[in-house]
């Protein structure tokens, strides 16, 4: 067998001493010229042994700090990734926001739905963007939400990712360069991922990301499309103002790119401006579901895109599902007629804004970014302190967070938590909020 170049025997050595614990977690290891000194190497080399850590998931690189040994307790990807939650488990990783009174909605529904003339015709295949009659409830819904489009615009999809994976699908392709935020929703990079799109970070300026960033990436790179999340930001809770959004669209114009509206959580936000499809329909994907504001289970969602991209979506549509679960979008269309939706919207905005009050009240002196009607928290974490560690600690105390890694699109991933408030109930959070405050304060003072 041929001998190992040195350069893999020394990152086999890092990665036994690590995984055996001889190495701990949260541990400084050398620089890279002390690395490259003590082991007789190239700089080269080191960085490249270094490398090889990261990629295994072993040390994080942090420019200006150093290279340190990650928590390995915690699963990879933890945050995008859901794995089963045992019964004991606190989660405040994912939301799955629900209401008292939700199944018997869902039961009388059924029931309304087992007497409708058209019930057969639910059991047949459906048109690939959904039923005219549904595409139109829809149409009337977002034009409550200042975006008045027609019918043919509207598309039926099988939730808000599956949206989202249709229209990369259609509009995109391999090596294309994506525009995002240097923290966005984890779903999205899976996506790019898959779609071996390329995701180019943009600075935050202010609630949005920077306008002057965005120009000069777009004329150092072919930016094809940005990917962003105008009203109620996952995960920083930020709504765009009117002007932030008059910007964009005008940089969208200038160089060519067209922008995926991600409006998942907007029905938190009851006052902000209209969406960016509002104001750039002819460039603007939209799309939306009604996992949050009605329930996860509830697998229906919608785009809206400009006509003459509503043929290449639906043929994507097509390709991954054929076409929309016709019982569970006569649903989500029953409760948009009724004002169901509507009701239930507002009774989330109220329990959203009840719950982040108290993580207000458990999280104490702890710096807080969120809205104050959004469904959850992201906690910077205190100078030194090292958020793989936290989230380690807490799980052993049978509480699950995410860091920041899941939603980093950026080299240099900050240390940070973010806290999903929407998933238990508020006796169970304001106890797991007053841990995470306590196992925070515990590293940090």
């Amino acid at each position: 067998m041929p001998k190992q170049p040195r350069y893999r025997q020394i990152v086999d050595r890092f990665a036994d001493d690590i995984r055996s614990g001889r190495l701990k977690p949260g541990a400084r290891l050398p620089t890279h010229r002390e690395l490259a000194a003590r082991e007789r190497l190239g700089i080269v080399t080191a960085t490249r042994v270094y490398a090889e850590l990261n990629a295994m998931g072993l040390v994080s690189g942090e420019t200006g700090r150093g290279t340190f040994v990650k928590e390995t307790t915690l699963a990879r990807g933890l945050g995008i990734d859901q794995v089963a939650i045992a019964a004991d488990m606190v989660d405040l990783n994912f939301n799955y926001p629900a209401l008292p009174g939700q199944a018997e909605l869902l039961r009388n529904a059924l029931r309304q739905l087992s007497s409708a003339g058209d019930l057969e015709a639910l059991l047949r295949y459906q048109p690939h963007g959904g039923r005219a009659s549904d595409r139109a409830t829809v149409a009337r819904h977002l034009a409550r939400r200042d975006l008045d489009v027609s019918a043919d615009r509207v598309m039926i999809v099988d939730g808000a990712q599956h949206g989202l994976a249709t229209t990369v699908m259609a509009l995109l392709k391999p090596a294309d360069v994506v525009a995002v935020d240097t923290l966005t929703y984890p779903g999205f990079k899976l996506l790019a991922e898959a779609q071996r799109i390329e995701l180019a970070p943009v600075p935050a300026s202010g609630a949005g990301p920077d306008p002057d960033a965005l120009d000069a990436l777009c004329k150092r790179r072919r930016v094809r499309a940005l990917y962003t999340m105008p009203t109620l930001h996952n995960p920083l809770g930020w709504v765009m103002t009117a002007t932030r959004r008059r910007q964009l669209a005008s940089l969208a114009r200038k160089h060519g790119f067209f922008i995926i509206e991600d409006a998942a959580y907007s029905f938190l936000a009851a006052d902000a401006p209209p969406p960016l499809a509002a104001s750039a329909p002819e460039l603007t994907v939209y799309v939306s579901g009604f996992s949050k504001n009605v329930a996860t289970g509830l697998r229906v969602g919608y785009v809206v895109a400009p006509p003459e991209w509503v043929p290449k979506i639906e043929r994507a549509i097509r390709v991954t599902t054929w076409n929309t679960p016709g019982v569970m979008t006569a649903i989500a269309c029953g409760w948009l007629a009724d004002g169901t939706v509507e009701r239930l919207e507002a009774q989330k905005r109220a329990d959203a804004s009840m719950r982040q009050v108290i993580a207000a009240r458990a999280l104490g002196r702890l710096k807080r970014v969120a809205h104050p009607a959004s469904y959850f928290v992201w906690l910077p974490m205190p100078e030194e302190v090292r958020a793989d560690r936290i989230a380690a600690a807490l799980l052993k105390e049978r509480i699950s967070v995410s860091t920041a890694e899941p939603f980093c699109t950026a080299t240099q991933v900050p240390h940070a938590l973010r806290l999903a408030l929407g998933s238990v109930d508020v006796g169970t959070l304001e106890n797991a909020l007053g841990r995470v405050a306590e196992v925070v304060g515990r590293y940090a003072y």
